[in-house]
């Protein structure tokens, strides 16, 4: 089994159990074609570097797993038909080097573990956790 990693980014105008949903059906798809997945990245709301369907922002996704080659051409197909998928990309993990840094990549999306979107904390909140470690 090769490692893979791929990348989606969905639009910014879903909501949260839409984002959510895109993120299950791409993982569904993944375990369905018996890829192994290793780890999940919800790399939140962002900036795109560029408009894509005039859009300025994207919610990105990574997901790391392991899984034989033939695995991403029907993962590929799956993501270019959604429409709520902008962009994507996948890449493999073959050297040494690339497979340590794989494993580094898959540790830090567990250690982070943060579930799919989630809204952000209350302004007073903030506030009170920094004034609380100043003193």
């Amino acid at each position: 089994m090769n490692c893979y990693e791929t990348l989606f980014v969905v639009k910014p105008t879903l909501t949260q159990e839409e984002i959510i949903e895109q993120i299950s059906k791409v993982e569904n798809i993944l375990t369905k074609e018996g890829a192994e997945l290793a780890g999940t990245n919800n790399m939140g709301m962002r900036k795109l570097a560029y408009p894509v369907e005039k859009h300025a922002r994207g919610y990105y996704t990574v997901l790391f797993y392991k899984a034989e080659g033939t695995i991403i051409d029907e993962l590929e197909r799956n993501l270019k038909i959604s429409e709520d998928v902008i962009k994507f990309l996948s890449v493999k993990y073959s050297k040494n080097k690339e497979l340590a840094q794989f494993d580094k990549l898959v540790a830090a999306a567990n250690k982070s573990a943060t579930p799919a979107p989630e809204a952000a904390p209350a302004p007073e909140a903030v506030a009170t956790e920094a004034t609380s470690t100043e003193a």
